[in-house]
């Protein structure tokens, strides 16, 4: 995305965000001294550090898939990205007082679920779900993170960056479809599985937590009301779509 100039600013542009307010304009240690606001945060913490481990087993038995040397090497390099973020959650709960095991622990049943239900059959099907799938559950991580204090933001977004999954699947999916443009449809109904199951997993995870689903709905910290929870996933919607196209796939 290309930076905003001030050449670029339309004559009657709006002022400019004023920038973060509530807790999100808050550190760690000014927030957490809510205890629901801080119980919330570790469930998060923890969601997300057992989504990276589990991430970096999925990917590692992917790699045994790989037609080539070359995408074995490139998806363990991925595995070995997502092992360093789950250090990075593991380290900060340890930091904060918690204990990692028991952070992770309340959402091993949600996550194995879903990866159970939705294993990959074959390469393709696991590059697909490497991008399509990862990339909504983190859409949604990023949505919650606007709303953490400064300190936990910051790592939130830090562990959601893309470890390569991107670029490589999309080359790797649609050389397979040019290839092969029957494959488009197989990939296409695989996608939206994905979609679907992804959605009704993070929904799951918030709802069985009750620090959590309480600062999401707006009774901690800056939450969504209703409408914005309708928005959010809108949001998450689109993106999917884009996500589809870049592949060459059909929402």
């Amino acid at each position: 995305m290309r930076l905003m100039t001030s050449s670029d600013k339309p004559e009657n542009a709006p002022a400019a965000d004023a920038g973060p307010t509530g807790v999100a304009a808050q550190d760690w240690a000014r927030a957490s001294a809510d205890p629901q606001y801080r119980a919330a945060v570790v469930d998060l913490l923890g969601a997300l550090a057992y989504g990276e481990l589990a991430a970096f087993e999925r990917l590692a038995e992917d790699a045994k898939l790989a037609p080539t040397l070359a995408d074995k090497a490139e998806l363990a390099k991925m595995a070995s990205a997502e092992f360093h973020h789950f250090e990075r959650l593991r380290d900060r709960l340890t930091e904060i007082g918690e204990e990692p095991t028991a952070a992770m622990e309340p959402f091993v049943a949600a996550l194995d679920g879903f990866h159970k239900q939705t294993a990959p059959s074959d390469w393709l099907e696991g590059l697909v779900k490497a991008y399509v799938g990862d990339s909504i559950a983190s859409d949604f991580y990023r949505e919650v993170a606007a709303r953490l204090d400064s300190d936990s933001r910051e790592l939130v977004l830090a562990v959601l960056d893309d470890t390569g999954h991107a670029e490589f699947a999309v080359e790797k999916v649609r050389a397979a479809i040019d290839a092969d443009p029957r494959m488009g449809g197989r990939l296409a109904l695989w996608a939206r599985r994905l979609m679907g199951e992804a959605l009704s997993q993070s929904q799951r995870v918030v709802a069985d937590r009750d620090a959590l689903s309480t600062m999401l709905v707006g009774g901690v910290a800056d939450g969504f009301d209703l409408a914005e929870v309708g928005r959010m996933f809108s949001r998450i919607t689109e993106a999917h779509t884009k996500r589809m196209a870049a592949l060459g796939l059909a929402a």
